[in-house]
């Protein structure tokens, strides 16, 4: 056995896997394309507001609904790039965190913000309880290691509790209507 090298094997730590991307290639398009309109539109909004070319929105004053937009804006491409990324590993379940923390944080705020029905709770407010139920189905489903009800529970969440809940934001008469389509102070009639 001169001359000939001794082949041993050495343990390798487990790699651990990450699932591809598992959306298929129109429901990617099309939650890129709405979390791409729904985030500018918020941008757009916001700036008119901080330029002073919105009307007057005296209720933004509000520590609820300020909280509630420093925390849902960011959370629409983090929601996205979570859905859509790779799934499984370190980064993906941080992001996650931090996704989940962000919409618990929005969605807790949005039960003191009550300036649409007369300083009641409205048809807006189910997405406060959509939210509460599908943050800790989703954990709970994932820790239990059910990733199809994980996936699922997310991927449905995401459209409904952002992308939906976010178009109706700009309804007519809510916030960001106005302040995406409404005049100044300055140009109403006097």
């Amino acid at each position: 056995m001169k001359g000939r090298i001794k082949m041993t094997s050495v343990p390798i730590a487990p790699v651990q896997s990450t699932q591809s991307f598992d959306l298929p290639i129109w429901v990617r398009i099309a939650s890129v394309g709405a979390s791409t309109l729904l985030l500018a539109l918020c941008i757009y909004a916001s700036g008119r507001w901080m330029l002073g070319f919105a009307p007057p929105t005296p209720w933004v004053r509000d520590v609820a609904l300020t909280i509630h937009l420093l925390t849902v804006i960011p959370a629409i491409p983090l929601g996205a790039y979570v859905i859509m990324s790779r799934k499984g590993g370190r980064r993906h379940k941080m992001l996650g965190k931090i996704w989940l923390s962000m919409m618990f944080v929005t969605a807790t705020a949005t039960i003191f913000i009550r300036n649409v029905n007369d300083g009641q709770f409205s048809w807006i407010h189910l997405f406060t309880l959509l939210t509460f139920v599908a943050i800790p189905q989703a954990i709970f489903s994932a820790r239990q290691g059910n990733i199809e009800a994980h996936k699922k529970h997310l991927r449905n969440f995401f459209v409904g509790a952002l992308v939906v809940a976010g178009l109706t934001a700009f309804a007519p008469g809510r916030t960001m209507w106005q302040w995406a389509v409404g005049q100044p102070a300055s140009q109403l009639p006097k």
